[in-house]
């Protein structure tokens, strides 16, 4: 019985510890964790020897360095189909914005359908409110200046530009990327 010959842990190490590294290494590819994923194994077989005597030292040994090779594996696979979902996504989110970029016309914020569109939203608007937003947005006046002239305060005209802007988000929903142009860069 091999259990027996073995006395002390540095007699294990050294009988199997060559052959079990050269074993683990050739299916997991790292050194670094084949000499991790050993190390483990021979100390848990060093415990169990100490406890009893093993008939089949070298197949409980093999068992275990399969089973631990195998949890990393599938560690591995489940870590590796994780970046390659995230990769995916990724992937499909820059293939829609370059879509949607190309698909972009310019000359479309200037057509009659989003004119009428902004024009219905703005009527719809309290007269301050709409008032407001066309000096910031079409006379390019600053929240200040906005502010000076109608008597209100710069946080007045920041309420009116966002309570403006949300109608408009919505009726323009089809239009988005020419929106933020069209109403946030200026």
């Amino acid at each position: 019985m091999i259990g027996t010959e073995i006395h002390n842990f540095n007699t294990l190490y050294t009988k199997f510890y060559r052959k079990s590294f050269l074993f683990t290494k050739s299916y997991v590819h790292d050194e670094c964790i084949a000499e991790d994923i050993v190390s483990d194994v021979l100390i848990k077989l060093w415990e169990i020897l100490k406890e009893k005597e093993i008939e089949h030292i070298e197949a409980l040994l093999l068992t275990t360095l399969k089973n631990k090779s195998l949890d990393h594996l599938k560690h591995e696979a489940v870590k590796t189909e994780a970046l390659h979902t995230l990769t995916d996504m990724k992937q499909r989110e820059l293939d829609i914005r370059i879509s949607t970029l190309e698909a972009c016309n310019p000359e479309d914020i200037f057509s009659t359908e989003v004119q009428q569109i902004i024009t219905a939203t703005l009527a719809l608007l309290p007269e301050q409110t709409r008032r407001v937003f066309e000096m910031s947005r079409f006379e390019n006046k600053t929240n200040k200046e906005i502010a000076e002239e109608l008597q209100l305060t710069v946080k007045g005209v920041e309420y009116h530009i966002t309570k403006a802007l949300k109608p408009l988000r919505e009726n323009l929903k089809d239009y988005l990327p020419l929106f933020y142009f069209y109403f946030f860069f200026q």
